[in-house]
């Protein structure tokens, strides 16, 4: 599996001050053999420096070396994948915001995940996510890293739904595989809420609708079975507001067409309510300043704003400036909503909605775009 290792280095300079109060301390009797002062330094993030300044200093590198980072010892590795690593990025405020696209190109053939910073620039290919090829999967960001999770296969032939999950080390630039879930699904809807991801829906190994919905722990890497839905429901999606897990669209088999019922589950109660005042055949939906972000299928002119609030919705016209396409997916970077044509005209401009603009100011034209069709984006901070 990808990652960056090498061997571990020993510090064996002669000359090396930072060293020597471990190295020597005879007036207070603590005596150490050669062999205890080299284990000492090594256990250190940064030999001579107490672990709360070497952390700070870490904190500090670019982003884009975190992978060499994580190649020159075992304890740089493990920092830079905890969730205090994160923490001190923030504190120092050297926290970086990339754009991880999944693109397909203009043939439907080849696809891959890409990253782009806020400038727009390409920062590196991501490698090949682990396992087979497949569709109908979903995405979330827990903890900085990516987790690609589920969907649908076909190997030798045979078609069938998986269970597998994988996570996308941002950091390391390195996959890894996480606990399978418990129902095997796809076409289903999942989301982060306060630090664990939950799935619902979908449809089952032999193509059943679910109601089934699952939580899993970062910190146990457990999935664990919660409350079911009233009723099945597939080609859904799912975010997280105000604490809450929300489900919108897709199709219910209690329901006529697609649903506009919104399920909401309470992780403090642990119980599941619901809304009818949902959007039906979302196309594109993305999480921005505590308000949902939608796309409807048959207005793909107008974005839906959700406020969790006061539960109500509220419409905005998308101009024709910069791109006349009808269809577009959503991603979030500096704050800010981009909408990417799912037209393959390479002269498109990618619109950006600001939702902090001055009224009259909050559309204009970015450079920013991914190099293919853009089929799922993710934000990630680290």
């Amino acid at each position: 599996m990808p990652g960056f290792v090498r061997e571990k280095k020993r510090i064996t300079e002669p000359n090396m001050c930072l060293s020597s109060p471990l190295m020597q301390d005879h007036s207070k009797g603590n005596h150490r053999s050669p062999s205890q002062a080299t284990d000492e330094i090594e256990s250190l993030l940064l030999p001579g420096l107490p672990d709360d300044v070497a952390k700070y200093c870490l904190a500090l590198v670019p982003r884009s070396s975190f992978p060499s980072m994580g190649g020159v010892c075992k304890r740089w590795r493990s920092f830079i994948q905890s969730k205090e690593f994160l923490m001190e990025r923030k504190i120092a405020g050297m926290l970086e915001e990339w754009l991880y696209v999944l693109t397909m190109d203009s043939e439907g053939k080849e696809s891959h995940w890409e990253v782009l910073d806020c400038l727009g620039q390409k920062h590196r290919l991501l490698p090949p996510m682990p396992g087979p090829e497949k569709v109908g999967f979903g995405t979330t960001v827990l903890n900085g890293k990516l987790l690609v999770l589920a969907g649908y296969s076909v190997i030798n032939g045979t078609a069938s739904a998986s269970a597998d999950v994988y996570q996308y080390d941002s950091c390391l630039n390195c996959w890894s595989k996480l606990a399978n879930l418990n129902v095997a699904r796809y076409d289903f809807a999942c989301a982060e809420v306060n630090g664990v991801v939950y799935v619902v829906g979908g449809y089952g190994v032999e193509g059943e609708s679910l109601s089934t919905a699952e939580v899993y722990d970062p910190d146990t890497d457990k999935w664990t079975l919660i409350e079911s839905l009233r009723r099945p429901r597939w080609g859904c999606f799912a975010c997280g507001l105000n604490g809450k897990l929300y489900v919108l669209g897709g199709r219910s088999s209690f329901t006529i067409g697609n649903s506009r019922f919104v399920d909401v589950y309470n992780p403090e109660k642990q119980t599941w309510c619901e809304m009818k005042n949902g959007c039906v055949m979302v196309t594109a939906h993305a999480v921005l300043e505590k308000k949902l972000f939608c796309m409807e299928w048959k207005n793909q002119r107008k974005l839906a704003i959700f406020n969790p609030d006061d539960n109500s919705w509220k419409m905005v016209s998308v101009p024709l400036t910069g791109s006349t396409s009808i269809g577009f997916r959503f991603g979030i970077l500096d704050g800010k909503l981009l909408l990417f044509s799912v037209e393959g005209d390479p002269g498109y401009h990618t619109l950006l909605y600001d939702p902090n603009a001055a009224p009259g100011s909050e559309w204009r034209t970015s450079e920013i775009k991914p190099s293919g069709l853009c089929l799922y984006s993710v934000s990630i901070k680290a």
